[in-house]
């Protein structure tokens, strides 16, 4: 059974840090399409960062331009993604997604909570 398991959310300080973890089971992130998404409550679910082709091409919302970056570590299986200066507009419930690029497949993590927060 695929799994992408989610952790590195906490509380964290306006202007601080956070590392977020995916790592997965049965599948090779290498091989999918890898993002970031986010839900604060009360609004949509957003795309946050997508990574593609292992991880050499990259795109960022605006919003987290500049300040996230993501990334796979292929020997882990595991997508990353690290979050700077981050502010309260970041508080969330950040999940990560594996979108088959040959199949039609999504899997979804269970998500981790991020509240940025003084």
């Amino acid at each position: 059974q695929v799994q992408l398991v989610e952790s590195g959310g906490g509380l964290v300080q306006p202007g601080g840090s956070l590392r977020l973890s995916c790592a997965a089971s049965v599948i090779t992130l290498s091989s999918y399409r890898m993002s970031w998404y986010r839900q604060a409550p009360g609004k949509e679910r957003e795309l946050v960062a997508t990574a593609t082709n292992a991880g050499a091409q990259t795109n960022y919302a605006d919003s987290v331009k500049g300040r996230f970056t993501i990334s796979l570590d292929k020997s882990k299986n595991t997508m990353y993604l690290q979050m700077n200066s981050l502010n309260p507009e970041d508080t969330a419930v950040y999940f990560c997604n594996a979108h088959g690029l040959n199949i039609a497949v999504d899997y979804w993590g269970q998500g981790t909570q991020v509240t940025v927060s003084s």
